[in-house]
Order: C-alpha cells, then structure tokens, then sequence
C-alpha cells in the first residue's frame, strides 16, 4: 500500500520519532524511503552579511546534514528498506511538496513540529503546509 515514502527531516526530536512509525510500516509493504533534509534558503539568505561565505557556509550545512542522515540511512536499510538520501536548498515545505510528486511517494511521514518556534503553538509551519497541499497522504508524528 505504502511502497514508497518520503521523510523529511530536520533532525529534532519530533523527526527522530517518525523513523519508529517508519520501521513499523515494513509490514505494510513499504519497500524504498527517501530522506530529505532541507536547507531553509531563507536562512541563507540572512547569512549572506556574515564573514564567511555563502558558499562556504552551504557546504558545511550540507555536509552536516549528511552526516546525520547516514545514521538514519543505516538504521533504515539495517530494518530492510531501500534508501535514497537529498539535501535540498529551498523552502522546505515547497521542496517536500515537489519530491512528492518528483519521487512518486505513496505517503509522507514528518514530525509535527521542527525546529522553529514560529507558529509551534498548533503545528509546526512546515507540516501545516505540507498537509495542507499534500496529494498523497501525510501522516503527522506528534511530540
């Protein structure tokens, strides 16, 4: 039923707890997950009055990203699942909107709040988004 699914992360706690609804999800004839770890271009953007570079900068975020994501990539082929991993540059919920389509998911599994305390009070601003212009199913991980 749910052959292909999409995990965007952002490495909180919240995302963390997703992978364990991830493994549990084997059984349902899950076969492939994408990881995807998005950089908030936004972010970036302020960054580009710092002393090092915007360059230098992105890469170091990405290398981050992908050190972090190796565990989960592990962790996930360890359980049987074959595992592609991106590192986008964007705004994250329009860069999970267009792997959906792109990757072909059957389902999107993402905590329901990230790192940013912006609009935390109901739900994070990135799963509202996505849940809103999903169309595919969503299933949100609470805290």
């Amino acid at each position: 039923m749910f052959e292909t699914i999409l995990y965007p992360t952002d490495f909180s706690d919240v995302a963390q707890k997703a992978l364990v609804y991830i493994d549990q999800l084997k059984s349902a004839g899950t076969k492939k997950v994408v990881i995807v770890h998005v950089i908030d271009s936004r972010t970036m953007d302020l960054l580009v009055y710092a002393p090092t570079s915007y360059m230098t900068i992105e890469k170091d975020l990405r290398e981050d990203a992908e050190s972090k994501i190796e565990l989960m990539k592990k962790h996930l082929e360890k359980s049987g699942f074959s595992v592609s991993v991106r590192v986008e540059v964007g705004i994250p919920s329009n860069k999970i909107l267009r792997l959906e389509e792109e990757e072909d998911v059957s389902l999107i599994v993402l905590g329901s709040h990230g790192k940013s305390n912006l609009k935390e009070m109901f739900l994070g601003s990135v799963s509202e988004s996505v849940i809103r212009a999903a169309r595919k199913p969503v299933l949100v991980v609470k805290r």
